[in-house]
């Protein structure tokens, strides 16, 4: 579970020489996960300069590193020194994420920040709770913006997902969908369209809706990676009161797992059902199946 933030205070602002905008490097917030390790590289596979926000820098990592933590503003201004461009990650496990996030983008902007990317999501419209607050924020406030909203990740069948933990340990995904289905999105193409809002000219300045080619069911995907391993897994519908209290006890905050709870039950009611051009339009190339994402991770 992640630690309390502490109190908001003013980010001190650094003024430094404005770089050449090809020179200036691109800050990644959650440069080490899902999506942001994915920008980073792209980034740095085109020569752009990139400057890699976390937690936990590696030293090993490639690029400029440096530490992040969202409830230590003090520390912000040495990130945001000399950036134009930025992938924005919210705090993850925060239910009121624009309450660290305006103040650190105020800050960014009166440093000289052009183009704000902010990864959302598909289930999360403009103004609603937790994200789409800070989907207007960046709308209303920032020069050159885009908001991601892609569909569910692929990488949650993996690494340390509750749904890849449910998998590895129990042979069964528990969520409260039912027979909901939901477009399935690689983290790879996420980042690939990131990159192409972050660079192309001019900006983009609208939202995009990113998923895979097909909408599956978590039952649809529990029997393909059935077939892929051999080994049973199955699909487990639980109420929404169950799944809240499972999620909790796997270490969210639980006004957090309220709102996966929430989500959940909206998937349920076929709300995630939809498919986008967007990997193609933006990329030049179709998205990922689920069936090859199966393949290349349950051999």
């Amino acid at each position: 579970m992640p630690a309390a933030p502490e109190p908001v205070v003013h980010v001190p602002v650094v003024h430094v020489p404005a770089a050449p905008e090809s020179e200036a490097p691109v800050l990644v917030l959650g440069g080490t996960g899902t999506t942001g390790s994915r920008v980073a590289e792209l980034l740095r596979g085109r020569g752009v300069p990139v400057r890699v926000a976390s937690r936990h820098p590696r030293v090993d990592g490639g690029g400029d590193q440096v530490w992040f933590e969202w409830s230590a503003p003090a520390g912000h201004a040495a990130a945001l020194a000399g950036v134009r461009r930025l992938y924005l990650v919210a705090p993850v496990g925060e239910a009121d994420p624009l309450a660290l996030v305006e103040p650190f983008l105020a800050a960014a902007l009166a440093q000289g920040l052009r183009r704000v990317v902010l990864l959302s999501s598909s289930a999360v419209p403009e103004g609603a709770p937790v994200l789409g607050q800070v989907h207007r924020l960046v709308r209303t406030t920032v020069p050159e913006w885009t908001v991601l909203r892609p569909s569910w990740f692929m990488q949650n069948f993996v690494g340390d997902h509750p749904v890849a933990a449910g998998i590895r340990d129990a042979g069964e995904i528990v969520t409260a969908t039912g027979a909901g289905r939901v477009s399935f999105v690689d983290a790879g193409d996420i980042a690939s369209v990131a990159v192409a809002a972050l660079l192309d000219e001019p900006a983009h300045n609208t939202e995009h809706l990113i998923t895979g080619p097909a909408a599956l069911s978590y039952a649809e995907a529990a029997a393909l990676i059935t077939e892929a391993t051999g080994r049973p897994v199955r699909h487990r519908n639980v109420g929404v009161p169950e799944f809240t209290a499972r999620i909790t006890a796997a270490g969210y905050p639980p006004d957090f797992a309220a709102v996966l709870a929430a989500l959940d039950d909206d998937i349920r009611r076929g709300t995630q059902e939809q498919v986008s051009p967007t990997v193609a339009r933006l990329t030049g190339r179709p998205p990922r199946s689920f069936e090859d994402f199966v393949t290349a991770h349950f051999r």
